[in-house]
């Protein structure tokens, strides 16, 4: 047989064998096509300009994948090269030299992984689709299925595949060469060792990994970026710390406690378990730090996705708006303009007023808050005006009763609000509380319907007030294109005015861009670290699928049911799956939690709010594990439980 036809049938067995692996490795070609395609589609950058930008975020966090991936090549590499050296080696012994067998096993992952490429790149064409569609969907802009291949993103992938297989197949074929036959047959047997030994060493190196994380946890939370990189490695030291000194602590705990190692099953449990973890302690706290960062990936995109709509929406309330503080009320360039160029349908000119007091101000505690609020008086707006901003938002109308008030305002303060009970008076007039809604009004920063909130008064209590800014709202014909509200912008630039411009499509633009820009490259990456270090794991315990079988058998001899067995089998899987991932979780969600609710109030609600974050980062999360997790349980059930 030749070595061509060797690699070849090695190959296909090495695909069966690591059928997870060989899976992750197409889905890591389909989505590098995938991304790479949407850097060079041309549709998707003229969706908008801030598009532009686009190309240079996938590529960086390409470049930060191609690693990812990499790295998980060459541990897949490497391991099958460990698991294999018996083979490789009698090879040796019937004759082969070392750089027939170093080519063979070369050959084959090379088979393997262009395979996997292959495939990849067509699953990828698909993948592209759904992308496409999510950006277009983004934008508002109707999708047509139209599949087709990128040659500049198929280059690209291939050219990162290269970067990848070529470089961890270089070291194993390199490796080989160099490698004794004793060396390789025994190859096998390496065992990464225990690195805390000592009982005390132990015990002192467990607690402070401990107290590390909960430190390194809290200075992430801190806005300063020394003391977040501080934080980080604090982390780091942590999780490394704890795996290390857990593996050996397992066994002294139940040396102590005769009573617990001989109840049930844990002494085969543990036994296997902690046999397991003393030989990849390094690696476990590897992919636990991978698992960190992917969670608080997953939680930055949904926080950054429900910032983006939160304002769009606050933003988008009028098809155009514009507004000018007091002392520029005397310019007309802005509203001569939209005269010229711009169709409108329905539109108000009015006045924010300033009450006689800052009754709500004091109530809500905004007094002192100078950053979150522009006002030092409550805002006012007559019921008329309101009433005609309803109109052009396109809200139902309400009514305002005899002697009453209402208060606009964000949801957020809708419950402080609804249990204001105080009267108001403005002009000898004292006005009832009437109730309070919530709809968008631009009530955000700047010159806007109140930061926040608004008091509307009927129109004759607001005769004699002072006036905040006038403000301009407009519903038109069309979306306003982009190339007026540039040129409203630059309007108020060269006049050396400090209008605020706000139009519908804009704001609605912007937020899809930033969007593309941000969220996409962090769940890209989240993808690639999740399907990374799970498949790892899944290789690792799959490995152990003949030493599983002769252990099971042997139980059986001695009298253990398969009901047992099965559950002992249950018990090993749920514990080496959930260390890695419960450090995370609870590094995770608090950094979540505190990123959430950064942001100005009001704006993460509804399913951004921080709780509906962290169920949605952690059922993603554990929707793709427990997809390895099933395909490697059901794996091995079949395989080493007796019939």
């Amino acid at each position: 047989m030749t070595l061509s036809k060797l690699s070849l049938r090695n190959a296909k067995r090495q695909a069966q064998d690591y059928l997870v692996y060989f899976a992750t490795v197409v889905m890591a070609a389909a989505l590098l096509y995938s991304f790479n395609a949407l850097v060079f589609s041309r549709e998707i950058s003229t969706l908008s300009q801030s598009m532009a930008m686009l190309p240079m975020m996938i590529v960086l966090a390409s470049i930060v994948v191609v690693c990812v991936f990499g790295w998980l090549v060459a541990y897949a590499t490497g391991f099958m090269l460990q698991r294999r050296s018996r083979e490789l080696g009698t090879y040796i012994l019937i004759g082969l030299e070392n750089k027939q067998v170093a080519r063979l096993f070369f050959l084959e992952n090379l088979a393997v992984g262009g395979c996997a490429l292959a495939i990849g790149i067509l699953l990828g064409g698909l993948l592209y689709q759904a992308l496409r569609a999510i950006v277009l969907a983004l934008f508002g802009t109707v999708y047509h299925f139209s599949f087709g291949f990128s040659l500049p993103a198929l280059a690209l992938t291939v050219v990162y595949f290269a970067l990848i297989y070529l470089r961890a197949l270089r070291k194993s074929r390199k490796r080989i060469r160099n490698m004794k036959i004793y060396d390789l047959i025994y190859f096998d047997r390496r065992n990464e060792g225990a690195v805390v030994k000592t009982g005390r060493g132990r015990r002192v190196a467990f607690v402070l990994s401990i107290v590390l994380g909960v430190v390194g946890t809290a200075l992430l939370m801190i806005p300063n970026l020394a003391l977040a990189v501080a934080g980080a490695g604090c982390v780091i030291v942590s999780l490394f710390g704890f795996f290390l000194s857990f593996a050996s602590g397992v066994p002294a705990f139940f040396d102590k406690r005769p009573a617990r190692k001989f109840k049930g099953q844990n002494l085969l449990v543990f036994r296997t378990l902690t046999a397991k973890l003393g030989a990849m302690g390094v690696l476990m706290a590897t992919i636990s730090l991978i698992f960190t960062a992917t969670l608080i990936s997953e939680g930055t995109g949904l926080v950054f996705r429900g910032l983006f709509e939160g304002r769009a929406a606050e933003d988008a309330c009028f098809d155009l708006y514009l507004a000018l503080d007091e002392e520029q009320m005397s310019s007309d360039a802005p509203l001569d303009y939209v005269r010229e160029h711009i169709p409108v349908e329905d539109s108000l000119l009015y006045n924010v007023y300033r009450s006689e007091g800052a009754q709500l101000l004091e109530y809500l505690g905004l007094t002192e808050d100078a950053f979150h609020y522009d006002y030092t008086q409550d805002p006012v707006l007559r019921y008329s005006d309101y009433a005609a901003l309803r109109s052009i938002a396109g809200y139902p109308p309400v009514e305002l009763g005899q002697g009453q008030y209402l208060i606009h305002a964000q949801a957020h303060l809708e419950g402080a609000l609804g249990a204001y009970g105080g009267t108001l008076t403005l002009g000898g007039r004292t006005l009832a509380p009437g109730g309070v809604c919530t709809e968008h009004l631009m009530q955000g920063f700047g010159v806007s319907n109140g930061t926040w909130y608004i008091l509307v008064v009927p129109d004759e209590a607001a005769e004699g007030l002072a006036v905040y800014h006038w403000a301009y709202a407009a519903q038109t014909a069309q979306p306003v294109p982009y190339e007026d509200f540039y040129n409203l912008t630059d309007l108020a630039d060269k006049a050396a005015l400090e209008w605020q411009v706000a139009t519908r499509a804009q704001a609605e633009a912007e937020a899809a861009a930033q969007t593309a820009l941000i969220v996409f490259p962090l769940y890209y990456l989240a993808l690639a670290l999740t399907m990374t270090a799970a498949t790892i794991l899944t290789i690792q315990q799959l490995s152990e699928a003949d030493r599983y079988k002769r252990q099971f058998q042997l139980l059986q001899k001695l009298g253990m049911d398969r009901r047992g067995m099965a559950k002992a089998l249950r018990t090993q899987f749920a514990i080496y799956y959930a260390l890695p991932a419960v450090p995370p979780v609870l590094i995770g969600v608090p950094f979540i939690v505190h990123l959430a609710r950064a942001p100005e109030p009001g704006v993460m609600v509804g399913a951004s709010s921080p709780a509906a974050i962290v169920g949605i980062a952690l059922a993603l999360f554990f929707l793709i594990y427990g997809v390895y997790i099933l395909l490697a349980y059901t794996s091995l059930k079949r395989n080493v439980l007796p019939e």
